[in-house]
């Protein structure tokens, strides 16, 4: 790495985000940024038909390249990802079939359409490396690309290193990710004058072996960037729940709970995720910035990073969706919100199942009602909860201790809310 001499505002703005982790020749590559439009790509790896949190990272770079007037190329490893990467694993990946690698490559490349512009005068080029991988024979590919490849130079990469001296070890395959890699640099820098590689700091290895392997075959300089990867202030990876992964697919990840992802994120973290993965200026960071640190229980900076990715990821429909839900949560109106949409809302909250018989009738009494929820502990704690205003049925205050529950109050679902005070909720299930 060199010392910066040249200075570009996409360089300088990736530097007070934090996005500057390591660079091949900073000050080459704010020249070349300079001089004028340049291509740049990053691989993404379709080990599922959606991509999670971390994927936004890399997605979020080629989209501040682009918005600076440069090329972005988001490749998808059809090749690569019937091999599977060996940086920052701790053993080999499960491999692919053709056919389930194909679903995936069409699920992540939908979803970047949320985040790149493939249309106008600098269009971002979605590619698949199986296109220029599928006809090569390997004894092509050991007499072109491998002969330029030196083994010393694959042992010294981190990344190769720490699997061979882990008790998994490291397989031939996967020994042969980064010689594929690297060619893909190599490949768009022939076909695209695709001059700098992207990536997470895990892909420093992988970067470095593409500049160098384009050095020997092209005599080209090419040019490398990493980002920090995305991960909690003491270290754990970003976009993990106790349920799993959080996906950017709605399918996996609804809108609500990636929206309840982000606004739960810690005060210690939120400021980084604002730098990292959103575009608002320097100005409105410092000023959440002041609000964290003077006024955290309003969570400023968590409800402006929750409502900013969430529209980028699932649109308008999507933030008023999941802001509607958590407005449920902390007692707003059911309004016409459906009976799965409720159990996803209130999924960490007790239940017990109902027979709907139950509310035939005269119906169910209240107070057996909060009874049977565990929300009161006897009929007499039930009858001081109802008369002191501190009971809800779907969020709408009981006060008459003789309430019946019928299914008028299911409103054509089958989930009835129940809540005690400010926070303290239980569902009813129906069950026919």
């Amino acid at each position: 790495m060199t010392t910066s001499n040249a200075t570009n505002p996409l360089i300088e703005d990736l530097r007070w985000r934090g996005l500057l982790n390591q660079t091949t020749d900073e000050n080459g590559i704010a020249e070349l940024l300079n001089s004028g439009p340049q291509t740049i790509y990053i691989g993404f790896d379709p080990t599922a038909t959606s991509l999670h949190v971390g994927g936004m990272m890399q997605l979020m770079m080629l989209r501040r390249f682009q918005r600076a007037g440069h090329n972005p190329i988001a490749l998808v490893g059809g090749a690569t990802g019937m091999i599977g990467d060996p940086s920052g694993k701790s053993e080999e990946r499960n491999l692919l079939s053709a056919d389930q690698l194909q679903k995936n490559v069409d699920g992540v490349a939908a979803q970047m359409r949320h985040f790149l512009d493939f249309e106008g005068d600098n269009a971002a080029k979605l590619l698949n490396n199986f296109d220029w991988m599928k006809d090569y024979s390997y004894l092509e590919f050991l007499r072109d690309v491998g002969k330029n490849f030196p083994v010393g130079a694959m042992m010294g990469k981190e990344s190769v290193r720490s699997r061979l001296e882990s008790e998994a070890g490291l397989s031939y395959t996967e020994f042969s990710y980064m010689l594929l890699q690297a060619y893909d640099f190599v490949n768009l820098a022939q076909t695209h004058d695709c001059r700098i590689q992207a990536g997470g700091s895990d892909q420093w290895g992988n970067i470095t072996a593409g500049i160098d392997l384009g050095r020997r075959m092209l005599g080209k300089q090419l040019f490398g960037i990493t980002a920090p990867l995305l991960t909690t202030s003491d270290g754990r990876k970003m976009g993990k729940t106790e349920s799993g992964a959080v996906w950017l697919d709605p399918e996996r990840t609804s809108p609500y709970a990636f929206y309840q992802y982000w606004i739960n994120v810690a005060d210690e973290d939120v400021m980084r995720c604002l730098a990292y993965l959103t575009e608002i200026e320097r100005a409105e960071y410092d000023e959440l910035e002041d609000k964290t640190k003077n006024d955290p229980g309003q969570r400023t900076a968590q409800k402006r990073l929750a409502q900013w990715l969430t529209e980028l990821v699932h649109g308008e429909a999507g933030v008023q969706s999941a802001q509607r839900a958590t407005q449920i949560l902390f007692g707003g109106e059911l309004g016409d919100t459906t009976d799965s949409q409720l159990r996803e809302i209130f999924a960490d909250v007790p239940s017990c199942d109902v027979p709907k018989s139950a509310l035939e009738g005269e119906g169910l009494w209240i107070v057996e009602a909060l009874q049977t929820a565990k929300l009161c502990n006897s009929g007499g704690d039930a009858r001081r909860a109802l008369s002191e205003g501190g009971v809800y049925v779907n969020n709408t205050r009981v006060e008459d201790v003789q309430k019946r529950l019928t299914a008028d109050d299911l409103d054509g679902r089958s989930v009835l809310v129940l809540r005690r005070g400010k926070r303290k909720y239980a569902l009813l299930k129906i069950q026919d």
